[in-house]
């Protein structure tokens, strides 16, 4: 009953993805899974989402997006996006998942597997308008869309979307994205293909640069109340989860001695944050192997919670805050934690 617990606010995931919806409206939210949701748990959120209305999911990889599939009970769209193999690839046609392709190669192989098994492979097509991940570069893009569309016209693809990740370097560079996105897009359009969607914002982008928005916007950080490294706070957006351990026993100094250490996913040089405790924000002076050592506090005793990251309601800070103090993003915080950590959903 000691282990630390990540305690996971449903409410607080539905009132974020209401206010990430009305944000971008009229865009629709894909909803990305990535990473176990970011470390919350896939399941649960999924469910929730759909019973929130979502309608688009996004897997990046296939194996996700068929947990994604056996989670849901409707007929919700998912996409997945890394290159995998020709297995991967049947199984994501016979359990109705969409593909993101962005190389020549992977393209010839979803066609061949989709006629090999009689369906027809919903693509999305990847431009690159700069970032280099992924993606057939401008140059090699009408022979790239060429080759879609004769297989489109045999049977064996359905041309569904165009999509592409933005660097958001600056703005004149995501500026500079969208033009060669628009141009792609124009080009599937002459040679006869006919996108109903069009995506090339994941969630900074989609939050802060309207103009940029497709009729989809991909997005799954802010859904959980993670924003951005070294960005502002969102309006309406809290973190879903919160790290709690109970202090355990208290040493010699008087400090209180949580179970909850670097072997759990805690990074040892976080050292020197502040954390949430009875008494109000406290530091925490030491990350150990297994444990982690808090100033201690009057009247500080075995059982006391302590929130290690969260939404601040006991002074400690966003996984995000903790990030940036070690150079990362706050998706990383949560995903390095480890299955000791029991996942508590409320």
């Amino acid at each position: 009953m000691n282990r630390p617990s990540l305690q996971i606010s449903r409410a607080q995931f539905r009132t974020n993805i209401a206010a990430v919806e009305r944000r971008i409206a009229p865009s629709t939210l894909m909803l990305v899974m990535k990473d176990d949701a970011y470390g919350h748990g896939l399941t649960w959120a999924v469910e929730d989402a759909a019973d929130a209305g979502v309608a688009w999911f996004g897997g990046y990889d296939i194996g996700t997006a068929l947990r994604i599939r056996r989670a849901l009970a409707g007929p919700q769209r998912i996409l997945a996006w890394a290159t995998s193999t020709d297995d991967e690839v049947a199984e994501a046609l016979l359990h109705d998942i969409d593909l993101g392709i962005g190389t020549h190669e992977y393209l010839r192989r979803v066609i061949a597997v989709a006629g090999s098994l009689g369906q027809r492979a919903r693509v999305h097509l990847k431009i690159d308008t700069g970032l280099r991940r992924n993606g057939v570069l401008p140059a090699e893009w009408n022979a790239f869309v060429a080759e879609a569309r004769v297989a489109e016209d045999a049977g064996s693809l359905e041309l569904v979307g165009v999509w592409s990740h933005l660097a958001e370097a600056s703005d004149a560079e995501d500026d500079e994205a969208q033009q060669v996105f628009l141009a792609g897009v124009e080009a599937v359009r002459r040679a006869g293909g006919a996108p109903e969607l069009l995506h090339l914002t994941a969630s900074a982008a989609s939050w802060w640069r309207p103009e940029l928005r497709g009729s989809l916007s991909r997005i799954g950080a802010f859904c959980y109340g993670i924003r951005s490294a070294d960005g502002p706070e969102l309006e309406g957006i809290r973190p879903v989860a919160t790290l709690t351990a109970s202090v355990v026993r208290t040493d010699d100094d008087g400090d209180a001695v949580l179970p909850i250490g670097s072997f759990d996913g805690l990074p040892s040089t976080l050292a020197g944050i502040e954390v949430g405790t009875p008494a109000g924000p406290r530091i925490l002076r030491r990350i150990d192997a297994t444990t982690s050592v808090v100033a201690g506090w009057p009247g500080v005793q075995s059982g006391d919670p302590v929130s290690v990251f969260g939404p601040g309601d006991q002074g400690e800070q966003s996984a995000t805050t903790l990030a940036e103090r070690i150079g990362t993003v706050g998706e990383e915080i949560l995903t390095r934690l480890t299955p000791r950590v029991r996942r508590t959903i409320i």
